[in-house]
Formats: C-alpha cells, structure tokens, sequence
C-alpha cells in the first residue's frame, strides 16, 4: 500500500493539475488537465510512439530477410550462369577439336614424316661409327614395340618414339667425343690442335650457325632442330677426333711384354745414383718383335750413343717416337709404315743391361711419358666399342 501511494504521490508530482486557456473569438475558456487526464494522454502517447517502434522494427526485419533471400538468389543465377557458359565452353571446345581431327591428324602425319626425314639424317652420318649400333639398337626396339589400336595413341608413341631415339644418338655422340678428348688430355694433348676447324665442321645439318635456319630447311621445329645440330656437331668433332686419334702413336711397342722401367727420374742401372729416365723400358726375349705405335715415315735407323741400334718414326705434327737397344731392323729410312707394322727387334745394344726395349715419345722436340699415351690409347678403343 505505501508503495501504491508512494507512487500515486510521485505521478501527481510528474503529472500536476494544469488549467489550460484558451481564447478564441473573444471568448475565453479554461480547461482543467487534471493527474488522470495527463496520465491517460501520456499513456496514448506512449501506446502510439510503441506501437510506431514495433511496425518500423517488423518492416526492418522483413528489408533485411528480403536482402538476404535477394542475395542468395542473386548468388544461385550466377553460379548457374556460369556453370552453364562453362557447359557451353567445354561443348563448343570439344566441337571445334571434333572438326579439327581430320587436319589435326594430317598434321600430325606430316610433322612426324619430316622429323623422321631429319633423324635419317643424322643417323645417316652415324652409320659405321663404333659402337653406334649397339647404343641405338635398344632405342629402335622400344620404338618398334608399340601396338596401341588407337591411332591418336599410336600417332603420340611413334612421336616418343623419335624422342628417345634422338635422345639415344646424342647421348652416343657426345660421349664418344668426350671419351676422345679425355684421351687426348691423357696424352698431354691439346684436342683442338690435332682437329683441323675445317674438317670437323661440315655436312647438311650442321652447315647452319642458326639452328632456326636449320628448322627452316628440315621444317622442324626449333627445338627438335637444335637437338639434331648438337648431336651432328657431336659426331662430326667424335669423328674428325677419330682420325686425328689414328695418326698418333698411340698404340703398345711390343705384345705380352712387362712394362719395367718407368719415364722421369730413376736409379741409373750402371751409377747407382738418381739419373733422369726419358722413355719407357719393357722387358723381353731377345729378337722380340717391335711394332709401330702410330702411322708415320722412319726417319732414322742406325746407332745412337747410349741408345745402341735405334729405329726412329716422325708421325707428323710434330710427333716421334724413338725404339733403342734393338738387335735388328726391319725398316730402313723414308720407308712409311702403319700402325702395327714390324719395324725391328728386340736386343741389347748400347748402355743395356739385358734384353729389353726403350721406348720414348717426343712431342715438338720434348721427350713425353710414353704410359700417358699408351692409356690414351686404350681409352681410345674403349670409346671406339
């Protein structure tokens, strides 16, 4: 009760009875607003100014639920749209292949036929080369292997197939011509000065400095145009190395005779004390046969001091090779022989302790050690294998 009436006291303080005048016309009238009268007006005011606030709110609610379905509607047409011109995309892509297939296979036909015409080429030059056979004979079979029914299939294995091939004959190549310079560093030789530019350059495909001129005359594309100039320049320097290889003496003195005193300084046989060695002994029976380690004309038979009966071959180039301590000849001066070719036999004359050969390799008036050539020789076999 005392809140009731705390609270009817605190109304009629916010609420207090007012006299409202009002004139109108010349008349006057009052009007009392009483507490009651003030309430039921603010609680008008109060019921409109809510009822206000809850429609606003209600049509707030439904601009926003209208946005987000708007949105998600808008979200959905698109991503239809899209999936539709990707549908439509993919089918005019798949129609356009569809009518392209007859060109596109003559095509791929007419690409194929003309790296073919190049790789003949190049294996054309590769033929007789050793050890060509054995390194493209595996690339060949893998090549032929294929039996795929579908020709799309078919068409892309026979263009693999031309890849591993090209891929076969340029590794052969390249290794062939790294194997011979190796061997002619092993020599102590320089491999560009035994290789004339002239003669190690040449042929159709590698006449062209520019590989896409190259392209443009096998009408291959640059890539496959640039991979057949490299092995071709390749072989081309493999074999002017060959040749170069053939002139040198690079080959054994003698056959299943003991390599004994080695090149540089040793103990002299006959002072005891260290002495510079110039050649290379090998041990033997007397009358041993002396070969020919390279090509070339004899330039000298007869005796030299220390060395006792001597056969000596200039191989050009600034190349010769001296045989010492032989029993006999079988050569005699201006006479040219081969590789291989008897020239004397094994004895004991002049500064000799026993029955072997000295052999010594001279290079532009140097003596050289003979072993360094004697493995370059047999690097060079191994790379003719």
């Amino acid at each position: 009760m005392k809140r009731l009436a705390q609270l009817g006291r605190s109304l009629v303080d916010l609420f207090p009875e007012r006299h409202l005048y009002v004139r109108s016309g010349g008349a006057m009238k009052a009007f009392v607003l009483t507490t009651r009268k003030q309430l039921i007006i603010a609680g008008g005011v109060a019921g409109g100014a809510m009822w206000m606030g809850v429609c606003t709110a209600a049509m707030l609610v439904n601009l926003m639920s209208a946005s987000t379905a708007d949105r998600d509607i808008a979200k959905l047409k698109a991503q239809s749209e899209r999936y539709v011109a990707d549908r439509q995309a993919r089918l005019d892509s798949a129609m356009a292949r569809l009518d392209a297939a007859s060109g596109s296979n003559a095509n791929a036909a007419t690409s194929i036929e003309k790296r073919h015409a190049a790789l003949a080429l190049l294996l054309t030059d590769m033929k007789g080369s050793p050890g060509a056979s054995a390194a493209l004979t595996p690339a060949i079979n893998r090549a032929l292997a294929g039996h795929d029914v579908n020709p799309v299939r078919r068409v892309e294995m026979v263009r693999i197939g031309q890849e591993q091939l090209l891929d076969a004959a340029d590794n052969f190549a390249k290794g062939r011509a790294d194997r011979l310079r190796l061997a002619f560093r092993m020599a102590g030789l320089s491999p560009t000065a035994f290789v004339d530019a002239s003669s190690s350059i040449g042929g159709p495909l590698i006449e062209s400095k520019d590989p896409r001129a190259l392209a443009a005359v096998l009408d291959v594309d640059d890539d496959f145009a640039v991979r057949i100039q490299r092995a071709a320049l390749d072989l081309s320097e493999a074999k002017a190395l060959a040749q170069a290889a053939e002139d040198l003496p690079l080959a054994r003195p003698t056959t299943n005779s003991q390599q004994t005193s080695g090149f540089g300084v040793r103990f002299d046989p006959f002072t005891r004390r260290p002495a510079y060695h110039s050649g290379q002994d090998f041990g033997g029976g007397y009358a041993t046969p002396i070969y020919a380690t390279g090509p070339g004309v004899i330039s000298y038979t007869g005796q030299r001091s220390g060395y006792g009966n001597v056969v000596e071959i200039d191989h050009g180039r600034g190349l010769k090779t001296r045989y010492a301590h032989l029993s006999g000849f079988a050569v005699e001066r201006g006479q040219r022989v081969a590789v291989g070719q008897r020239i004397a036999s094994m004895g004991s004359t002049g500064r000799s302790t026993g029955t072997h050969l000295h052999y010594e390799v001279w290079v532009n008036g140097r003596a050289q050690n003979p072993s360094r050539f004697l493995k370059a020789g047999q690097y060079v076999l191994q790379a003719a294998d």
